[in-house]
């Protein structure tokens, strides 16, 4: 079996409380194995352990137990200059009083590379990120996304094993966020850098990632590509987290057979393919995302009444009352379908097979 480019074997951190009386346990038992030029994103609510995992990768922070290996190499006990590892900030970290130029100079001078080596990588980097020829610039005279620039061609141009991301673009409005996110994605593919990014923003990581690692209480909930986490969470936590105002919808097993698995959802009774690691009394739970879901005046799985509806242009979201049950719907291109109104009788449509289902 290949070995991992990065891996982190059980890892483990702890923080002592204030008064030397508790222990915290920020990150528990992490396993992660990350192949070289993998672009991972770390995601999940504040205070999941994110942050804390990507600053023991980069040394900033101790292990407490487990292992991180990187290129082979144990490097647990190194320090965080000596990783060949390098963070991008979410306050980018720029030195105020140089340039452009030097700023990203940094990194190399320290090493100790000929001037006109310095130079050639510099200038590289700075036309790779949009920089070119504006090297003479204080960083005080520049933009959000300008500074952003800076930051990822200092931390590229020293070329680390491992690009470090700590919620890069938190400081940028929103529009320019969704610029720069695509900006990351393409340089980073561009120059085939392994890079572990941490954001709680779900629709960045879907944006970003070959694959998400979705956190909760330091621990791993699950891993997977954009659509693997989306399509088919394996717990009831990613699938509230990731999407937008999803509808869960609670059944219990009734019957079980070669074929099928008969599902009671309360007044109606539906069927499904057999799954063989259900049993006869699980409860388990649909997971209905909103674009999911169908409205029709005909016929349906569920009948409804239309308690709201907010028009978004592109789209309109209804809330949808059905046996004590609110469902949030989403409708693309209204114009083409019709909008229904506050009070409208409605039937509720999805297509059962291709709901992820999970036992609760």
């Amino acid at each position: 079996m290949a070995q991992a480019y990065l891996e982190l074997k059980n890892v483990t951190k702890e923080f002592t409380s204030e008064f030397q009386t508790d222990k915290v346990v920020a990150v528990q038992d992490f396993s992660l194995k990350i192949d070289q030029g993998e672009f991972i994103t770390l995601l999940g609510p504040s205070g999941c352990g994110k942050t804390t995992t990507l600053r023991m990768i980069g040394g900033f922070e101790d292990v407490t137990s487990g292992e991180i290996y990187l290129d082979g190499v144990k490097i647990n006990d190194l320090l965080a200059n000596k990783r060949e590892t390098c963070m991008v900030f979410q306050s980018y970290a720029l030195f105020p009083h140089m340039n452009i130029y030097k700023n990203v100079a940094y990194g190399l001078e320290l090493k100790g590379l000929p001037k006109k080596e310095i130079q050639e990588k510099v200038e590289k980097i700075l036309r790779l990120v949009g920089l070119e020829g504006l090297g003479k610039r204080p960083t005080s005279q520049l933009s959000g996304g300008q500074q952003q620039r800076v930051a990822l061609a200092r931390a590229m141009v020293i070329e680390p094993k491992v690009l470090l991301f700590d919620e890069p673009l938190s400081n940028l409005d929103a529009k320019l966020r969704v610029k720069m996110r695509v900006f990351i994605r393409k340089l980073q593919q561009e120059l085939g850098m392994t890079s572990i990014y941490v954001t709680h923003d779900q629709e960045e990581a879907m944006s970003l990632s070959d694959r998400i690692v979705v956190m909760n209480h330091g621990r791993i909930e699950q891993v997977g590509s954009p659509m693997e986490i989306y399509a088919r969470p394996q717990s009831l936590f990613v699938a509230d987290f990731i999407g937008k105002q999803t509808n869960f919808l609670e059944g219990i097993v009734q019957e079980i057979s070669d074929q099928d698995v008969a599902i009671d959802i309360g007044k109606k009774v539906v069927f499904v393919k057999s799954i063989n690691t259900l049993s006869k009394g699980d409860q388990v739970t649909f997971v209905i995302r909103p674009e999911m879901i169908e409205l029709s005046q005909e016929q349906g799985l569920l009948e409804g009444i239309v308690q709201m509806v907010t028009y978004l242009g592109s789209e309109v979201v209804y809330e949808v009352l059905s046996s004590n049950h609110l469902f949030t719907v989403q409708v693309s291109n209204p114009l083409k379908h019709g909008i229904y109104h506050t009070g409208d009788q409605v039937f509720l449509n999805f297509d059962l097979e291709n709901l992820p289902l999970i036992k609760s």
